[in-house]
């Protein structure tokens, strides 16, 4: 058994409004699967697929308060599309952020909802990964977390290191996962987190056991009024295992 990578879940104050800005910003389309919740997904994907790791993005009524351990990065092709894009994207409302990076070659920006994510300079490790990049991932250990993941998914790791670590998809397509050694400590819920799915077929409590027994834990809510799993990664990242499909 394993369960792949299909989405990132952001919590937002307006999902409408933030689905929009995003779809603008990668060129997605969105839908709506109901009231406060904004689907965001390549046009003409078959979802689910590792050409992409889709959005899901939910209205929670709790306004942004610290830096969110979950971010995008966004793919450039040179640097006049990665000055183009950031003018772009600052139309949309985005506006530069500063966490600390100081003089890095990538742009640090925050969407209009205060959500910080990365337009990177062109780097050719990024060329057929579409709009984005990577979903990075702050943490206080990449190698611990590089080998949960990698065994949690059927994603390949590719790069491990003190202060790194990269996975993508066993298909070798669509965006990385990426592990950034931080000094952050976590605190409170993630307001973006990583959505996993088992394959048709799998069963779902099987999979939780899985899961728990490589480390991941129970982050003690009471989940009985919904048919999906919330969990805990070992460094306590909330992630949902969702239906096998």
């Amino acid at each position: 058994m394993a369960t792949r990578l299909v989405q990132i879940n952001m919590k937002a104050q307006d999902d409408s409004a933030l689905g929009r800005f995003w779809a603008e910003a990668l060129g997605w389309g969105l839908d709506s699967e109901g009231p406060g919740v904004t689907n965001l997904e390549p046009v003409g994907f078959a979802y689910p697929d590792p050409a992409a790791v889709c959005v899901d993005i939910i209205t929670r009524p709790e306004p942004k308060t610290v830096k969110n351990r979950v971010h995008l990065d966004l793919a450039t092709t040179s640097a006049a599309h990665q000055a183009e894009l950031v003018a772009r994207l600052r139309g949309l409302g985005a506006t530069l952020a500063d966490v600390g990076q100081g003089d890095v070659p990538w742009t640090v920006m925050a969407d209009p909802e205060g959500n910080e994510f990365c337009v990177l300079e062109p780097r050719p490790v990024y060329r057929d990964t579409g709009p984005v990049a990577a979903v990075v991932v702050d943490c206080a250990d990449p190698r611990a977390l590089a080998r949960f993941w990698g065994e949690a998914t059927d994603w390949t790791v590719h790069e491990v290191a003190d202060d790194h670590a990269s996975l993508r998809s066993a298909q070798g397509v669509g965006p990385y996962l990426e592990f950034v050694r931080t000094p952050d400590v976590k605190s409170g819920w993630n307001r973006v987190h990583l959505d996993i799915a088992p394959y048709p077929g799998d069963d779902l409590a099987a999979e939780d056991a899985r899961l728990r027994a490589l480390g991941a834990a129970d982050p003690g809510i009471d989940q009985s009024a919904i048919s999906w799993r919330i969990l805990v990664d070992p460094e306590g990242n909330e992630f949902c295992l969702l239906s096998p499909r």
